[in-house]
């Protein structure tokens, strides 16, 4: 029986456990890619290990989303990752370079490699034939340092992809399509693999649209097979000699089969707040518009942008909309200028802003309170944008475009116009864009800077035999990591302050939940979180487990869990338990007092754990922990499991 090309990686990559569905593997990682927002407390980690230089084949740290500096905090800590990164041996990436993952695929990414990235949209390197997964701070930490990444073994989705797509319709709409039919939890425990005769009609740019988004699906990855789309790109890029076939045998198979014919798909579009949200543009067509914005990782290509500009050419923007451009890459902004599509942009009435993350993460750019805002990113959680009630869709460059120049959501088919086609040019090889690694002696004169900003993460206890401790919170479905702690430049500029960082947890959900912790850390010794589906959606974040750790989080019980956030709650000493019975969530309310008893023997001679309810009802929960899981539990996370000297540089 041949192998699909999810199979040949892993099976290249596997260092502990068997390809069985289900079963913890070990995988060894080439690449690790870490951002700003997440890659101070790598780098914190990194130190704390005692790490004198990485590991892997290559490493890159990226400042793409804190790029506003309106006091000292984010300049003061662009300089901390600076500095960590030539001590380490880790390339950099500096404000205004671009987002992490067009910049890696640009410049770093490999076909037939494995990339570990503290930011969930790592899976975008897919585009190229890799096997990139996104997953905590701490677990990238361990794989620069030379530490396999485990993962349980998931199933493998097979997507054919047939025919072309249709004018006026792009890559972004074959993700939205598989959103539409299985929402945001359809990719879980999945990897997604694409194949067939359509596939040859995406660029490996277009490729990125799709694997980046699977995320979204809650896809442990996407993969696209390395063939000649993957060679043209990387020999445009001159890294043509780090071009290799990899495509699936003829005789390969996938756990389970789907198909897409492209020919048929329309226009979608995302409708507020959630990217499974998804329906054709036509019905809700006529709706009106505040904002369009083009860019972010989702839609990151040169194509994305010239499409647009092509689109508003000669034309002007609707009165009383927004046209926000947020180039993705210096290359790709360079491009732009050189063929006069920002020009198109700009004197249609478009608004030109840094290369980076920008609104996408609630930096900048948020819309006006009750106006809908039409965006290419990937995610559309509420709040998510910065403005606290907003009203997010999801579309591609062509509905964002069709919108800009009426002024309501319309449907771009309808446009008096032809389709435009674009042509990509030659790139603009920007070389600074990624400072080399030092030498290792000079590397080992370098002195981390350190700003007033930046404090050490605290020790935990390990876990206790016994907990009795009341429900802090209890919410409902599809809570998001932006939910559990925000983004944007409220927020994020603390992110190397855990004791700032803290006070925003939950306060999207309940405003009065820091409060709250603080008093029952001090009074009980902690609390309880109970979740409900696909509780922790959304970006890998490991702040949304470590904040509320610190605010004395011990436990949650929540009917399923989703998988980054799942892997970052152990690591940080929370229990993560699921729900025998998915009907007991709703026995459990806030302020019930939760007793768990011989717990320590309890998850590591069983997976079921009873949990006692004000004294008087038991209820089933389990675990899926595995043996090295338990082991990093009992110890209080990570962080003491390597302090114990179960890790060794």
């Amino acid at each position: 029986m041949g192998m699909n090309v999810t199979q040949k990686l892993i099976s290249d990559h596997l260092v502990s456990g068997e390809m069985k569905q289900g079963e913890e593997i070990g995988l060894k990682i080439d690449q690790t890619l870490t951002q700003d927002a997440t890659g101070t407390l790598v780098m914190l980690e990194l130190e704390a290990m005692g790490i004198d230089q990485v590991k892997t084949e290559v490493s890159a740290q990226y400042v793409d989303h804190n790029l506003i500096q309106e006091d000292h905090k984010n300049p003061d800590d662009h300089l901390f990752l600076q500095s960590a990164t030539q001590r380490f041996g880790i390339h950099f990436s500096k404000a205004g370079n671009g987002v992490s993952h067009p910049v890696h695929m640009q410049r770093l990414g490999k076909p037939g490699k494995t990339l570990l990235g503290s930011d969930s949209h790592t899976c975008a390197a897919g585009s190229l034939g890799m096997l990139a997964i996104g997953a905590g701070g701490m677990e990238v930490a361990l794989a620069a340092a030379g530490k396999p990444f485990y993962v349980k073994m998931p199933q493998v989705w097979g997507v054919k992809l047939t025919s072309d797509l249709p004018d006026w319709v792009s890559a972004k709409d074959v993700i939205l399509e598989l959103l539409r039919r299985h929402d945001v939890k359809g990719g879980s425990n999945k990897i997604i693999e694409y194949y067939g005769p359509g596939v040859k009609k995406l660029s490996a740019m277009d490729r990125h649209v799709i694997a980046n988004m699977g995320a979204e699906l809650g896809a442990t990855t996407s993969v696209f097979p390395s063939d000649e789309k993957v060679k043209d790109f990387l020999t445009a890029e001159k890294r043509g000699d780090d071009w290799t076939a990899l495509e699936a045998d003829a005789d390969a198979t996938y756990d389970i089969d789907e198909e897409i014919n492209m020919s048929e798909l329309e226009p979608l579009i995302a409708k507020p707040s959630s990217p499974g949200n998804v329906v054709p543009v036509r019905e809700v067509a006529g709706e009106p518009v505040y904002q369009t914005y083009i860019g972010s990782s989702a839609n990151p290509g040169y194509r994305d942008f010239a499409i647009v500009a092509q689109i508003v050419k000669g034309r002007t923007i609707a009165e009383g909309v927004s046209l926000d451009v947020n180039p993705s890459s210096r290359q790709t902004l360079s491009d732009l200028i050189k063929t006069e599509n920002l020009f198109h942009l700009i004197d249609a009435g478009g608004r030109l802003h840094q290369a980076g993350c920008n609104g996408c993460i609630g930096m900048g750019q948020a819309p006006a309170s009750g106006r809908n805002s039409l965006r290419t990113v990937p995610r559309n959680f509420p709040g998510r944008s910065g403005t606290r009630e907003d009203s997010v869709f999801l579309c591609s460059p062509e509905v964002a475009a069709a919108a800009a120049l009426t002024g309501k959501i319309t449907d771009p088919r309808d446009l008096d116009m032809d389709y435009p086609t674009v042509d990509t040019p030659e790139p603009t090889i920007n070389n600074d864009l990624l400072d080399e690694p030092l030498p290792l002696e000079q590397a080992r004169q370098v002195t981390i800077e350190k700003g007033p900003n930046i404090a050490s993460i605290p020790d935990f206890d390990s876990l206790p035999d016994e907990l009795e401790i009341p429900v802090g919170l209890k919410v409902g479905d599809n809570i998001s990591t932006d939910e559990i702690l925000a983004g944007g430049g409220r927020v994020l500029p603390y992110r190397s302050n855990l004791p700032e960082i803290s006070k925003f947890t939950f306060e999207k959900v309940d405003e009065s939940y820091y409060d709250r912790a603080m008093e029952l850390k001090e009074k009980e010794g902690g609390h309880a979180v109970i979740g409900g589906s696909n509780y922790g959606q959304g970006s890998s974040r490991e702040h949304a487990a470590l904040a509320p750790r610190f605010l004395g989080l011990r436990v949650v019980i929540a009917k399923d869990i989703a998988r980054i956030h799942w892997q970052n709650l152990p690591n940080f000493g929370v229990l993560p338990l699921t729900f025998v019975n998915e009907a007991d969530h709703d026995k459990i309310q806030h302020g019930d007092v939760l007793k768990l008893t011989n717990l320590r023997e309890s998850i590591q001679q069983s997976n079921k754990i009873n949990v006692e309810v004000n004294g008087k009802e038991t209820i089933q929960t389990q675990h899926a922990l595995s043996d090295r899981q338990i082991e990093i539990m009992l110890e209080g996370g990570l962080i003491n499991w390597v302090k114990k000297g179960e890790v060794t540089n």
